[in-house]
């Protein structure tokens, strides 16, 4: 409004787009728009002249891209000075370092700081602390609230964050259920206190949710930045293990406490929470394969499975790698993992369909795995070697990675199906907008997320809710995945809502073999 000088936004809503520029950029805008139409290109840009209300022009770059408002689908028009000042620099600065839901800082301007905060801690000897804090139970508590109730929910626990954290501290939303503290200079003894101020503030608060009244606790875990500190992704590794441990201890099974990490506990024990017990493990062959049957509810009898990798830890526990890894990297070890999991798959699955099944596996891949643009050459190779043909593998992404890296996403789709491979997207329908991002990448199969099925078992709302994105999804052309599925009595409700798999521990619980009897549901 103040760009084009209008007084009143009233005035500026009735007026098109078209008559704020000159009549030479109205043509140019026309065929931009178009262009724009027939390619849906997102970041589309042209200059151009606008004219201001006092008619004054000024030259101006146009972007535009595809969005939704109210919930229904629009084109994105952004004008800015072509040569943009530092005030609007700063804005777009601000925005992009933001987590829209709580508006608290975002996962990229923490990583960013802790990185400046170790550097700075080796250059001048300025001790640091990082606290990473957990929202205990976060999926139960969603199962209760449902998803929306979950965001007001974070957004009061953020409220209630802002308000106990000192100033000179960085506060920032990292993952659903997840937010960190960072501090220097600071002991962590100090940062310790101020966590333990915090969980009981949190642990003695009511949140309101929708008028039910619900209790929150944290698992914090807390460690120190010193001149020797390891690099940013593997300092929050150690806040990330700390807050974990803490419910291992004794009378914490529910986690409800603060844990500072001390890295000769973890030295004496291998270093077991490290990329170097990962790489061992890998090294000694420590890692196996396990596979759940994904069932067709429509009686076709194909033969799906999903396979998960376990890991043996040093006391022979069966646990998962990706658990271990840092929570922001490093990215060559999940690229890794995701590798060993997709080559021994490949040789399992040559080795059974070769027995007269036609079996097909749906394989997970990380966001590091998204951005690797080595990786289709690579499966084309293992494709080729293996005698195997591509539309036997579903790659699967979690909707929280697409959304993350939504461009590497849109071509990774595009490159493995270009080996006939399928693609698979899971944990649907926790994003604002989850049909948004179908519209980028293009998917086969759509695994909604398991806190749908958890809920359909207890509020009669949901079966609608679940009936409603079934049809959008199948009217989309796409096959519909329903996981979690733990006892008889969700069969009926998924089998009206038209759902086309089930996946869960009613059927079979995750297995070495692959020796379901498909012929029997």
């Amino acid at each position: 409004m103040e760009f084009l000088g209008y007084d009143d936004i009233d005035d500026l809503i009735c007026i098109p787009v078209l008559d704020t520029l000159t009549p030479e950029s109205q043509e140019k805008y026309k065929e931009f728009m178009k262009s724009f139409a027939d390619s849906g290109e997102d970041g589309m840009t042209m200059n151009c002249v606008a004219r201001r209300s006092d008619d004054q022009e000024l030259s101006v770059t146009m972007s535009v891209s595809a969005a939704t408002y109210d919930g229904e689908t629009c084109t994105q028009i952004v004008i800015q000075p072509e040569h943009s000042d530092a005030e609007l620099e700063e804005k777009i600065r601000q925005i992009s370092s933001q987590d829209l839901l709580t508006g608290l800082f975002n996962r990229q301007y923490l990583m960013d700081a802790l990185g400046q905060t170790i550097a700075t801690a080796g250059k001048d000897n300025k001790t640091g602390a990082l606290a990473y804090i957990a929202l205990d139970n976060f999926m139960s508590l969603k199962g209760q609230v449902g998803i929306a109730g979950a965001d007001l929910m974070l957004g009061d626990l953020a409220t209630l964050l802002k308000e106990q954290a000192p100033e000179n501290m960085v506060l920032a939303r990292l993952s659903d259920d997840a937010f960190c503290l960072l501090c220097q200079p600071c002991e962590e003894k100090v940062m310790a206190e101020q966590c333990e101020a915090i969980r009981k503030k949190v642990e003695d608060h009511l949140f309101d949710i929708n008028g039910r009244t619900v209790q929150l606790t944290l698992s914090i875990g807390v460690a120190a930045i010193t001149e020797n500190a390891p690099k940013a992704p593997d300092l929050m590794g150690r806040a990330h293990t700390a807050s974990s441990e803490l419910k291992k201890k004794p009378g914490h099974e529910q986690g409800n406490g603060v844990l500072v990490y001390n890295p000769a506990d973890y030295e004496a024990m291998d270093e077991s929470n490290s990329v170097d017990a990962i790489q061992k493990a890998l090294d000694d062959n420590r890692f196996k394969l396990l596979f759940q049957p994904i069932i067709n509810l429509r009686g076709e009898g194909e033969e799906h499975y999903e396979a998960f990798v376990r890991m043996l830890n040093k006391d022979n526990e069966e646990v998962s790698p990706y658990d271990f890894l840092p929570p922001v990297g490093p990215s060559e070890m999940a690229i890794k993992i995701d590798r060993w999991v997709i080559l021994q798959t490949i040789k399992q699955l040559s080795s059974h369909r070769s027995r007269g099944h036609d079996t097909r596996l749906f394989l997970n891949v990380t966001a590091e795995t998204l951005e690797d643009k080595t990786f289709t050459p690579w499966l084309s190779v293992a494709l080729k070697a293996a005698r195997l043909p591509g539309d036997s593998l579903i790659f699967q992404i979690r909707e929280g990675d697409a959304n993350n890296y939504m461009k590497q996403a849109k071509e990774f789709a595009k490159a493995v199906h270009e080996l006939h491979c399928k693609v698979s997207i899971c944990q649907f329908g926790c994003a604002l907008n989850p049909f948004n991002t179908l519209k980028h990448i293009d998917v086969d199969y759509v695994k909604i997320d398991g806190s749908f099925t958890e809920e359909l078992q207890k509020k009669d709302d949901a079966k609608e809710e679940v009936k409603e994105m079934v049809k959008s999804l199948q009217s989309a052309g796409k096959l519909t995945i329903v996981p979690l599925v733990e006892n008889a009595s969700v069969l009926a409700t998924l089998w009206q809502a038209g759902v086309n798999y089930i996946q869960g521990y009613y059927l079979q619980a995750p297995v070495p073999e692959m020796n379901y009897d498909f012929g029997d549901h």
